[in-house]
């Protein structure tokens, strides 16, 4: 007799087979004499949607709220369809006399092996295949462990409450909402139990940047020179006192331009100063290993990776290349008894890492590691990040620099502290202090592993008694301004989702609050990026930006007072709640009962939700009836006497007030981009015009175009650069777009076109020839974002797959002081 073991995808499928040896290659699966082995392709089976449970669900309906299953049936995805059928076809094989589960080892594995172990109707006894390295001994060691099936049922109902639990919110949070805000399903508005928290925090921060008011502040240094060299102080304010109420308040800020003026006249009137320096020795710990998040967050600031990317790197090191341990880990240790595995991957370090490995071992570094690298009480499901020891073959540019980041990471972790020199220099002149800092870096320690040498470069020049007589070379003051919070990219929302809501550093993340964070390590990624698909988030360089179509719903949101939605906190809960299931300390009944309850809430909020409840304000929109100003509600400006009413959402594009206040003041605007056909969900272009009866209408900008008597204006630069096939094809003046004239021909290869008014800026004569003659415009400087409203400058570049595309300006590096100025 056989097992049938069930791989989660056929990588790891061919893998197993490679492994336990003498495996023969079938249609799509591969068997010895003691073993199948196949594999699903993810996730083969769903739950089923509302209009699978009643048709009457198919038609979207407040009153059909909430829906909740007595039974979560399941149903097989589609386009999968036939693996499932020929994994359910192996199951029934006589020679089957057991199942091995070898999905990834996680929670997310644990349901996709569950599913389809439940669809099938098998009833053959299942073990569970635990790895957590790809290698071939770590895989044959696992197959000498196997799990039972009742070791994991705690795993596999948080699996199922995870599953379940998303449902419920999600299908009836996103029916309601979107009945309830007035799109009319013309425009799905996607909710989620951690979807929706996630966004509000990224939308709250834009409200705080955009109420935030600067305040304008003042800085004094200067200039002092003693016997060893010269050097710079800033003033330090002698009543400073740190206060949370005044979190932009400084040491070294003066708020009041008079006392700006006395000091500076104090201190230049002043010959000499004082200088004293008080020297302390710090200390500075390696970092932990890596965990998913951290290594995210990290990729993100370093080599601005999104997480998704980092995941896809981290996933390929440890399924193809097999030099990493299972990277969807939320664990940031290893286990007590692993020091010997620590020290055989030292040993089989090879390359660049050699000199360092090696010298961690001659020094013994691993007897000597602590708490902070070996404790079986920090590890979960899997142990930290860590390299497998095997050579690095081929990879690609960033699947080195991510192997490289683990790899210096888990030499480094076993090293000394690092130890600097710290100098903090107080001179005084006419009682002001100024203040110096100087800090040496004294000791290497782990930072000899990234390369860090000692050095002199940011030492102060040294005082050859104290205090000593410093001459004052030169005294000045600068003006600043406090700087908004800073948007979240993704490193940032990564930390702010880990510690629900609250941005913690890694030493004060402790194990408590990664348990209540929103969402695990393997789907914060999933999460951002369906933020962006669904056009709640735009991704601008590295920040991340909510759109209005966010704004307006979490508006809602808190309109409703619906914080199971928006409160990073209470979901936070919710996904501790989920680990006490797989501990087995809270049963899944329990969880699923709080779940319908909150589902319920959600409803009812939503149901009862009356605009005509909601105080309206007079806006700065005036009337084109009357000139009378409009009324602002929730979802439209209208005139008090209800003759004239104009909606916030057009065409499915959510409208600024700005851009309603023009086509009221100019009976029309645009083309604008960002209108959504309901028919096809494609993007679109269009005009907005007011007509004569006050009722908006949209002029479709991509309507054709007779162009045989357009004056030409320039040669075609798509045809020119020669990216495509057309020879010397011209450029026509359409009246609101520049379009090639070989357009206009049987095969259409070409398609150049430009709008001759792009995000606000007037395309010109010159730009469209720079385009021809280099692929590229000189930097433009106004466009208009759509979205902020604000000006950037960008370069508009020729793209042989879209025709143009934006080729942005680069950013001169912020400074760190700064970066800290808030």
């Amino acid at each position: 007799m056989k097992k049938l073991i069930i791989a989660e995808k056929p990588s790891v499928a061919a893998d197993l087979a490679r492994v336990l040896g003498k495996a023969k290659k079938h249609d799509d699966y591969y068997e010895n004499e003691n073993y199948v082995i196949s594999s699903a392709v993810g996730h083969l089976v769903e739950l089923f949607k509302p209009d699978d449970i009643d048709k009457k669900f198919g038609r979207w309906s407040l009153a059909s709220l909430p829906i909740i299953p007595n039974k979560f049936e399941l149903k097989p995805i589609e386009k999968t369809k036939s693996k499932l059928t020929s994994l359910k076809k192996l199951m029934g094989r006589k020679d089957i006399d057991g199942v091995i589960n070898a999905c990834d080892a996680g929670r997310e594995g644990e349901l996709i092996f569950t599913y389809i172990y439940e669809i099938t109707k098998c009833k053959l006894p299942s073990q569970r295949l635990w790895v957590s390295s790809m290698t071939p001994a770590s895989i044959l060691e696992a197959f000498e462990n196997l799990r039972s099936q009742e070791q994991m049922k705690s795993l596999q109902d948080a699996a199922r409450c995870r599953s379940e639990s998303d449902w419920l919110v999600g299908m009836n949070g996103t029916r309601a909402l979107t009945i309830k805000m007035g799109t009319r399903g013309k425009e799905i508005t996607s909710v989620g139990r951690v979807q929706t928290p996630t966004l509000a925090m990224i939308v709250e921060r834009e409200r705080e940047i955009q109420k935030f008011k600067p305040q304008t502040y003042w800085k004094i240094t200067a200039k002092f020179e003693v016997e060893n060299g010269v050097y710079e102080g800033v003033y330090q304010r002698p009543d400073f006192k740190q206060s949370a109420k005044k979190p932009n308040d400084k040491a070294d800020r003066i708020w009041e331009h008079k006392d700006v003026s006395v000091i500076l006249e104090e201190v230049r009137a002043c010959k000499t100063a004082k200088a004293v320096d008080k020297k302390t020795l710090s200390k500075q710990n390696p970092p932990r290993l890596y965990d998913l998040t951290s290594l995210q967050r990290e990729a993100n600031n370093k080599y601005s990776l999104p997480a998704n990317r980092t995941l896809s790197i981290a996933q390929s090191l440890y399924e193809k290349h097999k030099l990493i341990t299972y990277p969807r880990t939320d664990s940031r240790a290893l286990p007590d008894d692993y020091r010997g595995v620590a020290v055989k991957t030292l040993s089989a370090l090879d390359g660049e890492y050699e000199v360092h490995a090696k010298k961690a071992l001659d020094e013994d570094y691993v007897k000597k590691a602590g708490k902070r690298i070996f404790d079986s009480k920090q590890v979960s499901d899997h142990f930290a990040i860590i390299p497998t020891g095997l050579s690095s073959q081929k990879l690609t540019d960033d699947e080195h620099k991510i192997y490289d980041m683990i790899t210096r990471r888990f030499i480094a972790a076993f090293y000394p502290e690092a130890q600097f020199d710290v100098t903090v220099r107080t001179t005084t002149a006419s009682n002001h202090a100024f203040k110096s800092e100087g800090k040496v870096l004294r000791v290497a320690g782990w930072l000899d592993v990234y390369n860090k040498e000692t050095d002199e470069k940011n030492s102060l020049p040294a005082l050859v008694k104290e205090p000593e007589d410093a001459s004052i070379l030169e005294v000045s003051m600068v003006q600043e301004q406090t700087k908004p919070p800073a948007r979240y990219n993704e490193a940032t929302l990564l930390s702010a989702m880990e510690g629900a809501g609250k941005l913690l550093d890694d030493e004060e993340l402790s194990a408590a609050m990664k348990e209540k964070g929103l969402g695990t390590p393997a789907t914060r990624a999933t999460i951002i990026e369906n933020l962006i698909t669904h056009k709640f988030v735009e991704r601008q360089r590295r920040d991340l930006f909510p759109t209005p179509k966010a704004e307006r719903l979490i508006t809602f949101l808190d309109v409703l007072s619906i914080d199971a939605l928006t409160s990073p906190t209470m979901t936070g809960e919710w996904e501790y709640k989920l680990r006490l299931i797989e501990k087995n300390e809270l049963s899944r009944d329990e969880f699923m009962k709080g779940i319908e309850a909150m589902t319920g809430e959600i409803i009812d909020k939503t149901k009862n939700f009356k605009e005509d409840n909601l105080e309206t304000h007079e806006s700065d929109i005036k009337s084109p009836i009357d000139g009378s100003y409009l009324l602002e509600t929730f979802r439209s400006y209208k005139s008090k006497d209800g003759q004239f009413v104009i909606y916030k959402t057009i065409g499915n594009r959510q409208m600024s007030p700005e851009e309603i206040k023009e086509l009221i003041e100019k009976r029309e605007i645009g083309p604008l981009e960002g209108f959504r056909s309901s028919k096809t969900n494609k993007d679109y272009s269009a005009k907005l015009i007011l007509d004569e009866n006050n009722s908006v209408k949209i002029e479709f900008e991509n309507q054709p175009i007779d162009i045989t008597n357009a004056p030409v204006v320039a040669d075609c630069p798509k045809c020119a650069m020669k990216l495509c096939n057309c020879q010397g094809a011209k450029l026509v003046d359409t009246g609101v777009a520049y379009v090639c004239r070989c357009d206009n021909a049987p095969n259409k290869e070409c398609k150049f076109s430009l709008k001759k008014i792009m995000l606000s800026h007037q395309i010109t004569l010159e730009e469209i020839n720079s385009l021809c003659t280099t692929g590229k415009t000189p930097l433009i400087e106004d466009f208009v974002s759509n979205r902020t409203k604000k000006k950037f400058s960008a370069s508009l570049v020729l793209d042989a797959k879209n025709g143009i595309a934006f080729e942005f300006a680069k950013r001169t590096p912020q400074k760190k002081d700064d970066k800290k100025d808030k």
